[in-house]
């Protein structure tokens, strides 16, 4: 018997459409190495999807390969992550067990008990669901595990929750358990949530993270280039599968003392390697002029067009101007009040304590957050409504006299 073992799929992830298909194409591929390799099942350990909801067009192209394993024998075992779990019980993965496409693992019986799914090779899988902001942490202490505990056969635990011991430095922040919280006894844990590739063996089990499937963010590429998954048989012996749809090359750009012309010819003399691969751009540092809206990308990118997609990350770069201004350290209420007083007066019609609570009003308009299940167009006309209100504007309405 041998089984595959992915997590973090985020279907749907990112905006940018070229990369958003790459990623869906990932999953394709691993279903299909999954056929080619003969597995048994497959165990998807959280977010599939990026969100609860996701569009349709996405589902039904996810549907087709969960329906491709299906067919051809293989069952797909899976829990909701901290992206795809929703509160109020509405995801699409509801949906696609009913339609028989996978089986979600983490069930209860009337008594409260967690219950095992067995699989046609008499593996039995459990395990639980990730939640928002590791909120699934607290059910571990209120579990009952002994029955999971003394359970025999091969059996699987799939969770998606950073363990304390096992968490990168880049992620000290992240919420985590210890991983005693974990039932014992299992053969294999299933870990998703944690996007990085580790693997822990002790004595007669596996704790495992595959990483993402495909990178999720800019980070993500610089930093492994691919995703992957895990195959794994009943001894466990397991293999690293490689998913690399497109080459990325990853490029560092220092803006230190440097016009946003110097800074432009830099990277069109360095940047060579880009013919059909994905490429990134990181640039840091503090411009000797000028602003970042300076820099001719349009010039950059009209070079690099025979690249598959250009990624750039300025986060980090900034001007003088910016970086003499003088913050103090504090939460970020503060900092945005502290920068709004640096810079009233601007505004000649109004007095500076009207400017200021206009300003910090406007802020706190524009950064609220999209709800769950929230479609795109009513989220911005919400935000845009909120603006109109805080500027004391009316509608502009046209006709004729």
């Amino acid at each position: 018997m041998k089984f595959a073992h992915m997590a973090d799929i985020h279907i749907g992830g990112w905006k940018e459409p070229e990369i958003k298909e790459l990623g869906l194409k990932a999953f394709k591929e691993a279903v299909d190495k999954c056929l080619q390799e003969k597995v048994s099942f497959i165990l998807i350990s959280g977010d599939l999807f990026n969100t609860a909801l996701p569009p349709i067009e996405l589902i039904r192209d996810a549907a087709a390969a969960l329906k491709k394993a299906k067919d051809n024998g293989i069952n797909v075992y899976m829990i909701p992550g901290s992206h795809d779990f929703s509160p109020s019980g509405k995801t699409m993965l509801e949906v696609l067990e009913k339609a028989g496409l996978i089986d979600i693992v983490n069930k209860f019986d009337d008594n409260g008990l967690l219950t095992f799914t067995e699989d046609k090779t008499g593996a039995k899988i459990t395990g639980l669901l990730g939640k928002k902001g590791g909120l699934e942490i607290k059910e571990y202490e209120s579990l009952e595990k002994k029955h999971l505990e003394e359970e025999t056969g091969f059996k699987v635990w799939m969770f998606h929750t950073a363990l304390e011991e096992f968490k990168p430095e880049s992620m000290e922040k992240m919420e985590a358990m210890a991983t005693a919280a974990l039932p014992k006894n299992f053969n294999y844990y299933a870990g998703g949530h944690v996007h990085y590739i580790f693997q822990k063996r002790d004595k007669n089990s596996l704790i495992m993270f595959p990483g993402a499937l495909f990178p999720n963010n800019f980070k993500e590429l610089e930093e492994f280039k691919h995703g992957g998954f895990y195959i794994v048989d009943d001894s466990l012996n397991y293999e690293y599968v490689h998913i690399n749809l497109k080459d990325v090359k990853s490029y560092f750009f220092d803006a230190n003392n440097k016009t946003p012309d110097a800074l432009k010819q830099e990277i069109l003399d360095k940047v060579s390697d880009y013919e059909n691969k994905i490429v990134t751009l990181r640039i840091e540092g503090v411009l000797e002029s000028g602003k970042p809206s300076d820099i001719d990308f349009k010039e950059i990118m009209a070079k690099m067009k025979s690249a598959f997609y250009v990624l750039k990350n300025t986060n980090k770069l900034t001007t003088k101007e910016f970086e003499e201004l003088e913050v103090e350290t504090g939460n970020v209420d503060d900092i945005e009040r502290k920068i709004i007083q640096e810079h009233l007066g601007q505004i000649s019609f109004m007095n500076a304590e009207d400017e200021a609570k206009i300003t910090e009003a406007l802020i706190n308009a524009l950064n609220q957050e999209k709800e769950e299940g929230e479609k795109n167009a009513d989220f911005e006309l919400r935000v845009l409504v909120d603006s109109i209100k805080v500027l004391n504007l009316e509608p502009i309405s046209r006709g004729i006299a």
